[in-house]
């Protein structure tokens, strides 16, 4: 038997405005329970919604970010259901006439057989959030409060195709996203927060003979990471392909279901059959009119997205020589991160050292030290100084990473670490009278880099750092290496 996992994908996108939706109450993370909300965001008779301007902005930019359509109408609907956070009993969306459709991301295709991949975007609208049920089991009455702050808040849902065939590209998928919302400045993309939520829908197609079977299609909620949305989809693939061994499926043994997923027992759980759109009784809102969105604030829309992740990648492959996995790994840190590398890239003229010592030392630096890219303990101008110094040979990468530390705990600049710290540089003639003295104590490496291991030099390299600390292992490497093939001997 064989079959392919078929997954699509919910993303719920809180944008960065600073009002909700509909209503002028602010959208601050962490504030008392009920303290941001109005007779709008409450549900209360008589209040009427006012569009929010600068969320179909944003939500325009993601858009077209994605590659959608985006249309010259589009509308409001209601969605109708019932839970306690809810107050009006439906919730403002838009369902056949979204803000944008039919895009597509591509992004590396993370099976390692090479390529990308491209799925499909059916489409990106906007809508208001719900509030949030807090559940208190601590007296042991399962007691149920609710906070409508979040009531209102305006999200862009980002719908994908059908076109994910396993929960490592899910993964991949939502990491891109991520990245290309916050290189758009849409959203801060917070899961802690509740800035972005993910809903996955799954299924398989059984291979039985000369028969294509679908299994139901589940939809599981409840996942607070990417990895976690990679467990659930593994654990439901699993589950879905056991039941219909099992019960030799069809698609009618089973309705579509909601499920839940449990991140501590690694499971999916049962919550209700799942629901389809006519379930939600959509219909026109009439208290909001359409909007028409004219080609000039498209185009101010499309001027707005600045350069997007992929092509970031790109340009420090081609421009700077980078590799593949360098570029990634650093085009991951955000703008700020790319920023501050062109700078010390500007500065050493040292593409490849540049991006080692920012994946490394720097990465390192700002966890340490709780900084951010934004405000680095060390000004990519001063780094970039530093690493001049380590091109031209004044230093080598050891001692750099001495005045580095240096520079982050005692501040000052550059020559004022290089005095403290009492690095001077040596000269030829120091440096071959080191590799004579050393040479001579190890007659051994001399036979082994004769029989053609150059790499036992290496080992003189510890040896010769601790007699003169400032030797810069590089030029001693070398130069006993030409010692050697001259056919030195000891005096």
């Amino acid at each position: 038997m064989d079959f392919t996992t078929v997954v699509g994908l919910e993303v719920h996108v809180q944008l960065r405005t600073e009002t909700k939706l509909f209503c002028r109450c602010r959208t601050v993370f962490g504030a008392p329970p009920n303290t941001l909300t109005c007779p709008t965001c409450l549900g209360l008779p008589g209040a009427l919604p006012v569009i929010n301007q600068r969320a179909i902005e944003l939500g325009m930019r993601a858009g077209l970010a994605l590659n959608c359509v985006i249309p010259p109408l589009t509308k409001w609907d209601r969605k109708q259901y019932f839970y306690p956070d809810l107050p009006k009993g439906y919730q403002i969306s838009q369902f056949d006439q979204p803000l944008a459709a039919d895009g597509w991301l591509e992004f590396t295709d993370p099976s390692g057989e090479g390529g990308s991949l491209r799925i499909g975007i059916v489409r990106a609208h906007l809508e208001e959030d719900a509030g949030k049920s807090m559940h208190d089991e601590r007296s042991g009455q399962a007691d149920t409060r609710i906070d409508l702050n979040r009531a209102g808040t305006p999200l862009l849902e980002i719908v994908t195709r059908p076109d994910l065939r396993s929960p490592a590209a899910a993964k991949a998928f939502l990491t891109e996203l991520k990245l290309l919302l916050q290189y758009l400045d849409v959203s801060d993309c917070n899961m802690q927060e509740g800035s972005l939520r993910v809903d996955a829908n799954v299924n398989l197609h059984v291979s039985a003979g000369d028969r294509l079977i679908e299994t139901p299609i589940v939809e599981i909620k409840n996942m607070n990471s990417f990895r976690a949305v990679e467990r659930a989809l593994e654990y439901e693939v699993g589950r879905q392909y056991e039941h219909w061994r099992q019960f030799g499926g069809t698609r009618q043994d089973t309705a579509k279901q909601t499920r839940g997923w449990d991140d501590q027992a690694e499971r999916t759980y049962p919550q209700r059959e799942k629901e389809e759109s006519s379930d939600y009784r959509y219909f026109p809102d009439p208290d909001l009119p359409a909007v028409r969105i004219e080609e000039a604030a498209i185009e101010a829309a499309r001027s707005a997205l600045g350069e997007l992740p992929a092509a970031v990648r790109r340009r420090l492959e081609t421009q700077y020589g980078l590799k593949p996995y360098d570029a990634d790994v650093l085009v991951n840190q955000g703008p700020a991160a790319i920023g501050y590398l062109e700078s010390v890239i500007e500065l050493s003229g040292d593409p490849r050292r540049a991006s080692a010592w920012l994946q490394q030392d720097v990465a390192r630096a700002i966890r340490e030290h709780q900084r951010s890219w934004q405000d680095p303990p060390l000004s990519s101008q001063t780094l970039g100084e530093l690493l001049r110094r380590v091109s031209d040979g004044a230093l080598d990468n050891n001692r750099a990473r001495d005045v580095y530390q240096f520079l982050i705990e005692q501040g000052g600049g550059i020559a004022h670490a290089i005095s403290s710290l009492g690095i001077t540089t040596v000269d030829e003639n120091a440096v071959e009278q080191l590799c004579h003295q050393v040479l001579a104590q190890n007659p051994q490496v001399i036979e082994d880099v004769r029989g053609g291991n150059q790499k036992a030099i290496s080992a003189l390299v510890g040896q010769a750092k601790r007699l003169n600390p400032n030797v810069n292992p590089g030029r001693f490497r070398q130069l006993c290496l030409d010692l050697i093939a001259a056919g030195w001997q000891p005096d």
